[in-house]
């Protein structure tokens, strides 16, 4: 399919760009920034998404849109801009894949929708692992911005012509990244605010392949995660220490992690296939 994908000089959207391309597609990135150096494949356009009409004038020749562009977290930047900038760009997306009726639209939301990790106060899951049915409780401008920008495809979705698939994302690693971010993280009392929760990139730009793919016809939210947690603890000990009392809808094993992805895996097929344990083999390798 022809696929504009937004937010492609990012960490994240590059490499989902690079993963659609590989799968055969043809990619135009969208991105106020350049390219990454050495980026090859796809096309590239420099625009500012928070204009409609720019917006429009870029996806109406493509037979799908993937939304990631995105001030990517609350900090370093204004609340107002944060939450303007994304929910702005979300809204602008969106009406510009309706207006072009344009069948497909998949967005980047964010496991922030639950307030995690930047929320205050800190307020423990109701059950885990988390899934689709767990309330959300969002709280910093930019977990707010995710769920609007979820409720602005719902909008677009129930008006028909448009099936879309929101992806709600944890922390997203590779093994350039994860030492030198998490390694410092998990041995903090903060990290529990993370559910301890990670996506190797690889994993998250494989759930964007497979959610063009979805044989929907409305809109899905899906949970993509990794299927451990980053601590080298294992989740029991680690759940009696840093979230005691919270109720267990399965029993959590070793090293499982704390967001469910049966839904995107039973949906799209999406299987979690990196893990950071195996890192240093990658490496090696």
């Amino acid at each position: 399919m022809r696929v504009i994908v937004t937010g492609s000089s990012g960490f994240l959207g590059r490499h989902v760009a690079g993963h659609l391309v590989r799968s055969g597609h043809a990619v135009r990135g969208v991105d106020v920034s350049p390219p990454p150096p050495g980026f090859d494949g796809w096309s590239h356009v420099t625009a500012d998404l928070t204009d409609l009409a720019a917006a429009f004038e870029l996806v109406r020749d493509a037979e799908a849109v993937v939304h990631i562009a995105a001030i990517p977290r609350p900090t370093g930047r204004t609340a107002g801009d944060v939450f303007h900038t994304n929910v702005s760009a979300a809204f602008n997306v969106v009406e510009a894949t309706r207006l072009a009726r344009i069948p497909r639209l998949v967005y980047a939301s964010s496991f922030s929708v639950l307030g995690y990790p930047f929320g205050e106060p800190f307020v423990p899951p109701q059950s885990l692992p988390v899934d689709e049915k767990h309330p959300t409780h969002a709280q910093d401008p930019y977990g707010l911005s995710k769920w609007l920008g979820e409720e602005i495809v719902e909008a677009a979705v129930r008006g028909g012509g448009l099936s879309a698939v929101s992806l709600r994302l944890p922390w997203v690693q590779s093994p350039e990244t994860f030492a030198a971010q998490i390694g410092p993280r998990s041995k903090t009392t903060d990290a529990v605010r993370d559910l301890w929760s990670y996506i190797d990139v690889r994993d998250a730009a494989e759930g964007f392949r497979l959610a063009l793919d979805w044989p929907g016809e409305s809109h899905l939210r899906a949970y993509l995660s990794a299927a451990d947690t980053y601590l080298e603890e294992e989740t029991a000990s680690a759940l009696e220490r840093g979230l005691p009392g919270v109720p267990l809808l399965q029993p959590l094993d070793a090293f499982t992690g704390l967001i469910s992805t049966r839904l995107a895996q039973e949906e799209l097929g999406f299987v979690p296939r990196h893990s950071w344990r195996d890192y240093a083999n990658e490496e090696m390798a």
